[in-house]
């Protein structure tokens, strides 16, 4: 694998670089012109409950792709922040497996590893690293869905190191004191993504299993909706039934919000920082009201973030339809960048 998250420096030269998010519901393309500014050349969401193959092909005829770098998250995935004695990129890379079977809860046998040094100055000539790993058996079945569809995968990485990188390509100065951090909350389908990052740097990194369709298949349960009219109501909710899909939603949020302030906690007793803003992105995040709700639960400041904030748009991009599906392609834009 790959090594994770960090951006290169842009190169002169001219390349296209496509990034793919094949998620539970969706699957997401960016296809990104790079060099010395970086342009959205085009994009393309298909519903992702049909066959994954012909969907892919249809992506790799409208896109003209060839090379595309794709991203797993959920139990198939690990990613842990460690102390370890310090070293060299190379003594970390022979030590890495036995270091790394203290940390992952699956038979080095059975995943693909790979690891970052983020700190190298911690006190007692310690550092920290982050430890990345996918089973070997979820990534074989995505190459071979790929390779059907006539793809090559290019970089593989998981979701949280994605979303990382586009958010701070995107935003590489945030206005928060020194000693405080921020969250980077991506609410898909079937799984949240929590991200805390300290000066840019990832510190934790979670998946909560209540995403977008809890909140869905709760408005079907009250509202005795099928899944389409449920989605559509938790977008827009019409004036009539506004409070009451408020509290539906406010049902499913306090469980997620319990969920995330865990994680603050956790990271706040190991840090000398706290956690002060919430960026949000995601499908599963655009519910009316959404922001304004996880502060009150939180107590925190809540805003979503837009993955193209540094990207210029191409001549043919639509972006009307771009802006319709608003915080969808935060992951897919990491991706892409992934190639600077």
């Amino acid at each position: 694998m790959n090594k994770f998250w960090k951006i290169k420096l842009p190169t002169p030269k001219e390349k296209f670089s496509i990034g793919l998010d094949i998620g539970t519901q969706s699957i997401k393309c960016i296809k990104l012109k790079l060099g010395n500014n970086v342009e959205l050349v085009s994009f393309d969401v298909e519903e992702g409950q049909l066959d994954p193959v012909e969907i892919l092909k249809r992506i790799k005829h409208s896109q003209e792709a060839d090379l595309v770098n794709i991203s797993f998250c959920g139990s198939s995935t690990v990613i842990r922040y460690v102390n370890f004695l310090r070293m060299n990129k190379n003594e970390l890379k022979q030590s890495l497996k036995f270091e790394a079977q203290k940390h992952i809860p699956f038979s080095l046998n059975e995943v693909n590893l790979d690891a970052e040094i983020l700190k190298n100055d911690l006190p007692e000539n310690k550092m920290l690293v982050l430890i990345a790993a996918i089973k070997k058996e979820t990534l074989q079945q995505r190459l071979k869905t790929l390779e059907s569809s006539g793809l090559r995968p290019g970089i593989i990485d998981i979701d949280s190191i994605a979303l990382m990188n586009a958010f701070n390509f995107n935003y590489p100065k945030i206005e928060v004191a020194e000693d405080k951090s921020i969250c980077l909350l991506n609410i898909g389908a079937t799984i949240s993504n929590v991200n805390i990052l300290e000066n840019g740097a990832p510190r934790l990194s979670r998946d909560i299993h209540t995403a977008g369709a809890n909140f869905t298949k709760r408005l079907m349960d009250i509202f005795e909706l099928d899944f389409k009219a449920a989605e559509d109501l938790k977008i827009n909710p019409d004036p009539q039934r506004a409070d009451k899909v408020k509290a539906t939603v406010e049902s499913v949020l306090t469980n997620l919000a319990q969920e995330i302030r865990t994680s603050f906690d956790y990271y706040e007793s190991q840090s000398s920082s706290n956690v002060v803003k919430i960026f949000l992105s995601g499908g599963g995040a655009k519910i009316a009201g959404l922001p304004e709700m996880l502060s009150s639960c939180l107590g925190i400041a809540v805003e979503t973030w837009d993955p193209f904030k540094q990207i210029k748009m191409g001549s043919k991009v639509d972006l009307q339809k771009l802006n319709s599906l608003s915080g969808e392609f935060n992951v897919a834009v990491g991706l892409a960048l992934r190639e600077r």
